[in-house]
């Protein structure tokens, strides 16, 4: 066997077989962030759909968010804190389109994008983040 392990091409089929199933690993990491991000999303406009119903959002207030975070929790586990409900609150509102973001950005980066008031400011960063593939740490040290 130790003459197949040095053998030239048997480390060729070895690096060939590493790329495909680290390709592999990144293509579903990418793609289970697209789609959480585009649930958040989803999540964050149903909560603002249902404040905008009038008169449950009048009633009960700042109790929603904090009624949904405990019912979530229990049937979904962790995930689902207030301020995380929040911030899918808060991705809707900032970005009408999520498709401009959901495969580029993952939804660390989002949550630190949408602190972000200003319009062209956020969009500034976002273009950043994407060309120059910022981490969320490189992101956070060029906002401050």
């Amino acid at each position: 066997m130790n003459d197949l392990t040095e053998n030239s091409e048997y480390i060729e089929l070895i690096q060939r077989i590493e790329h495909i199933i680290n390709e592999a690993k990144y293509n579903i990491a990418k793609s289970v962030n697209t789609n959480m991000v585009q649930a958040y999303w989803s999540i964050g406009k149903y909560i603002v759909e249902f404040e905008q119903g009038g008169s449950f959002k009048a009633k009960y207030g700042e109790a929603l968010l904090t009624n949904l975070s405990k019912d979530l929790k229990l049937r979904f586990g962790r995930g689902y804190s207030r301020p995380n409900l929040n911030n899918m609150r808060k991705f809707y509102l900032r970005y009408p389109d999520y498709h401009l973001v959901s495969d580029k950005l993952s939804w660390s980066h989002i949550c630190e994008l949408i602190k972000i008031d200003d319009d062209l400011e956020r969009s500034f960063y976002e273009k950043e983040t994407i060309s120059e593939k910022w981490g969320v740490r490189e992101l956070q040290r060029q906002m401050e």
